[in-house]
């Protein structure tokens, strides 16, 4: 679960916000709209290793490329063509 709270809370007691962060990420509010998220540094290095796998479409050959044209979803993970959606229509 995460945990919101303002920037004016965090800066009064960042202390204990700090060690909350260890525990669950925690995001902070500016005039009521998150702005930031405090998290662990385990989970920051987490994510930016995540981040760094990447793998370039022009380093698969042909065969790859072919299986990657013409594969399917499972139709148990139609949701996840939302996600891809909404990811698409945020950055237009």
């Amino acid at each position: 679960m995460t945990s919101t709270v303002t920037a004016a809370a965090v800066s009064k007691n960042f202390g204990a916000y700090q060690d909350a962060a260890v525990r669950e990420p925690l995001i902070i509010t500016k005039n009521g709209r998150p702005r930031t998220v405090l998290i662990a540094y385990e989970d920051y290095l987490r994510l930016m290793r995540r981040e760094r796998r990447v793998e370039l479409t022009s380093a698969l050959d042909a065969d790859d490329l072919a299986a990657v044209e013409t594969s399917t979803m499972d139709p148990g993970l139609d949701h996840l063509n939302a996600e891809l959606t909404k990811d698409k229509n945020a950055t237009e």
